[in-house]
């Protein structure tokens, strides 16, 4: 009886160390899996950068390719610095003064690796390359007449501070996030943050020389400037469109075993259909619009509809279905030429790629539409159209005006000291000359006369 007794004691633990060790290998296995789906993500994110380069040097003239080029370059190396040092404690340090700003975890530098410090590791990693496409916005709408110095100044101070400030109100535990707001990928957190700071820095420049001229009769006649390269405009936004799917598709996360709803790891299949359908419902609405207004199928209006359907898609892109996902895409696609026109001849700000209407237009027009569409009631999120009312809209409508006040009024002052201390604008001389040779000396087609300066 005894022996019975023992044998069945034995057996009992041994169940049970073997069940401990599959519940800590699961674990372990979740953490990894998590690690490498955003460091991924984060790779997709960061193929970005090139893109942006891409779009940005082919809507504009070929005398300012090596410029813009610079600028997309350094503005994630002097970036990705400031957000290591400052930006990250700000967005998702210890909250303070009832959910504005983070206030503890700057130049975080864990030299161990387990597993709380590894979350620091692949968390920053993947919010980094969030960082450098808020800051990368600004390069476009400011393009052709911007001191380079300038510029770094800028860039170093929206990813230290503007975009984390924010960013920590909606994603780091602040006080929208406590309010209900939800932005699933940064709609407004990330494009609307840089496209309002695009608005502000192309209004304190002004335009570039000859784009607005007024005529004998008092009349302005708006000249347009045609970009030097679309194929690279077109390579550029279909490396955007590669690595939104890491931008949305990765900030799923990875889930724990059970668990569903919106944050769910199965949820990536949800949110890469709708962000392909948008992004293409987007292009087909800009491309069959554009092409009744102009009576030709405009080229760059196409492929700014296409980026028009990627973010407005990005907030809402988890919580909307696939029939949902092509209706957004198809407003973003001709909210984006109409805004676009709207700015360039109404306003006469001068955006050179027509950043201010694809990410802060349209960045708007995503969160709204979480308000709208959502149909994810395992999360509380119902929008008006499936009977959760208004208050969700009037959710993210807060969100939308805070975070725009805030990067609009900062930007604003910053652009303005900058262009008081240090300038912000080159000369008429530099800008006809282009900047390629006025700021670095290299031009970016040596030995091929492809363009005038004039």
């Amino acid at each position: 009886m005894h022996k019975k007794l023992f044998v069945l004691a034995v057996l009992l633990l041994c169940v049970g160390a073997v069940s401990l060790f599959a519940q800590e290998s699961i674990e372990a296995l979740g953490f990894s899996l998590d690690v490498v789906w955003l460091f991924i993500g984060a790779i997709l994110v960061f193929i970005m950068q090139a893109g942006f380069a891409l779009v940005e040097t082919g809507l504009t003239r070929a005398k300012n390719a090596t410029n813009i080029t610079m600028k997309n370059v350094m503005d994630f190396c002097f970036g990705a610095i400031v957000y290591w040092a400052l930006g990250w404690g700000f967005m998702y340090g210890k909250d303070a003064l009832g959910g504005l700003i983070g206030t503890s975890e700057f130049f975080h530098s864990p030299m161990e690796v387990n597993m709380d410090n590894g979350n620091f590791f692949k968390s920053w990693f993947f919010q980094v390359v969030f960082a450098a496409t808020a800051a990368t916005i600004v390069s476009g709408a400011m393009a052709e007449r911007t001191q380079f110095k300038s510029y770094l100044i800028y860039t170093c101070f929206i990813s230290a501070f503007i975009y984390p400030v924010s960013g920590h109100w909606a994603w780091g535990g602040g006080w929208l996030a406590e309010l209900g707001f939800h932005d699933f990928a940064g709609s407004t957190v990330v494009h609307s943050v840089g496209g309002w700071a695009a608005f502000m820095g192309a209004i304190v420049l002004g335009p570039r020389l000859g784009k607005y001229i007024r005529g004998a009769d008092g009349k302005v006649s708006v000249k347009a400037f045609p970009g030097h390269n679309i194929p690279y405009a077109a390579l550029g936004v279909l490396l955007l469109f590669f690595g939104w799917f890491g931008f949305n598709g990765a900030s799923t996360g990875i889930a724990t075993v059970g668990e569903g709803g919106i944050w769910s790891g199965l949820n990536i299949a949800r949110v890469s259909v709708t962000t392909t359908l948008a992004a293409s419902a987007g292009a087909a609405a800009a491309l069959i619009f554009s092409w009744i207004w102009f009576k030709k199928p405009d080229a760059s209006m196409t492929l700014n509809g296409l980026l028009a359907g990627l973010v407005g898609i990005t907030a809402p892109c988890a919580v909307v279905s696939a029939g949902a996902s092509v209706i957004i895409g198809l407003i973003a696609g001709v909210l984006v030429v109409l805004s676009v026109e709207f700015i360039d001849k109404i306003l006469k700000v001068d955006d050179p790629v027509g950043a201010v209407s694809v990410h802060c237009v349209c960045g708007i027009f995503g969160t709204l539409a979480v308000g709208i569409w959502a149909n994810a009631p395992e999360d509380g999120l119902v929008g008006l159209l499936h009977g959760g009312g208004a208050a969700q809209l009037g959710k993210q409508l807060i969100g939308i005006l805070a975070v725009g006040a805030w990067a609009a009024i900062v930007s604003f002052i910053l652009f303005m000291a900058i262009k008081a201390i240090t300038g912000l604008r080159v000369t008429p001389k530099e800008e006809m000359m282009g900047l390629d040779l006025s700021e670095h000396k290299a031009e970016a087609y040596a030995g091929f006369q492809i363009f005038s300066n004039m």
